[in-house]
């Protein structure tokens, strides 16, 4: 197994579809196969966006329970609830002492904020709480807390580590070298899946395909998927269609070749490719779908595996905050 520290994070704010699988999740669980990985549910970035506690905690066994049903190595994995390692205050605010305020002006999500209220006209901070303009700080101590070696990001999400890296990097020349330096690892796939209209799979365009949906609701779904108006006799381009993009990420490369040909080929429905996309998916979720359903029917046993999870990370958390405090306080 790599030596390698891995560091990553997942915001319960909504039940997780097959975008979210395919782009950021199967990546994560392949990756706690071979290295040593500290998985957290990011509750406490939740905040910003979800401010009904009921959902948040139920957003949070989603994704643990989800985890868990897709295969995630709890050998290899350190998988625990943000909120529950009180280290990560301590960490927040001894960095934020560290950090200047004109990193902060530069973050996408505030900039984002700022741009899009002067379009309106109103005043530049208006909807900026507190949380969204230092959310940066809070996600560089999740990431120096734990020693993390390697963290695994979208593209829209480099800036994150990027930022890390500099607060690190500030802390290191006031007090000499205590954080490593995280690299980022790019997934290229993020944000590449396409949905049933064919634009970026997403809820605000409400094309999702809910990943553990029952087997009724999921055919519906992909029955849906909008295609071009070419009869099943014509040639189709695999690389354009939704469906057989979705197809690609759960069948192997024999299926894969033989679908590619059958559209390549021609004589082949747009029906009959959705029918065999919903059974290809169907026959791979099925079991995974059986134990995140037991898993949602039985709480109490996530509660312990986020429980220990987290008892594991304060365990190397404690350590930091010792060492950060000492150089900072004496």
């Amino acid at each position: 197994m790599d030596d390698k520290i891995v560091l990553t994070g997942i915001k319960p704010t909504g039940t997780p579809h097959i975008g979210n699988y395919i782009g950021a999740l199967k990546p994560l669980i392949k990756m706690s196969q071979s290295h040593k990985t500290f998985m957290f549910i990011a509750d406490l970035h939740a905040l910003n966006a979800v401010h009904n506690a009921k959902e948040i905690k139920q957003h949070t066994y989603e994704i643990a329970a989800l985890m868990i049903a897709m295969g995630l190595n709890l050998e290899n994995t350190v998988l625990f609830r943000q909120s529950d390692i009180d280290e990560i205050y301590k960490l927040s605010s001894f960095l934020m002492n560290v950090t200047p305020k004109g990193l902060m002006n530069r973050a996408h999500s505030y900039k984002a904020c700022v741009e899009k209220n002067m379009e309106m006209g109103a005043d530049v901070d208006t909807g900026v709480n507190m949380g969204l303009y230092t959310y940066p700080i809070l996600m560089a101590a999740d990431i120096l807390l734990y020693n993390s070696d390697i963290v695994p990001v979208g593209k829209d999400q480099k800036q994150h580590v990027e930022f890390a890296r500099d607060i690190a990097g500030y802390f290191n020349n006031l007090y000499g070298k205590t954080f490593k330096l995280p690299e980022p690892v790019i997934s290229e796939d993020a944000g590449l899946i396409p949905g049933l209209d064919g634009r970026k799979m997403s809820k605000s365009y409400d094309n999702t395909i809910p990943l553990f949906a029952p087997s009724n609701e999921l055919k519906k779904k992909i029955m849906r998927i909008i295609t071009d108006s070419k009869t099943p006799e014509e040639s189709k381009d695999p690389d354009t269609s939704t469906i057989f993009q979705l197809y690609k990420h759960f069948a192997n490369e024999s299926e894969i070749a033989a679908l590619r040909k059958r559209f390549l080929d021609g004589g082949m429905g747009y029906g009959t490719a959705k029918t065999i996309l919903f059974e290809k998916i169907d026959s791979v979720l099925s079991t995974p779908r059986a134990e995140y359903e037991r898993l949602m029917a039985n709480t109490s046993e996530i509660d312990a595996i986020l429980a220990d999870g987290a008892q594991k990370a304060r365990f190397v958390a404690s350590k930091t905050i010792a060492k950060v405090k000492k150089k900072m306080l004496g």
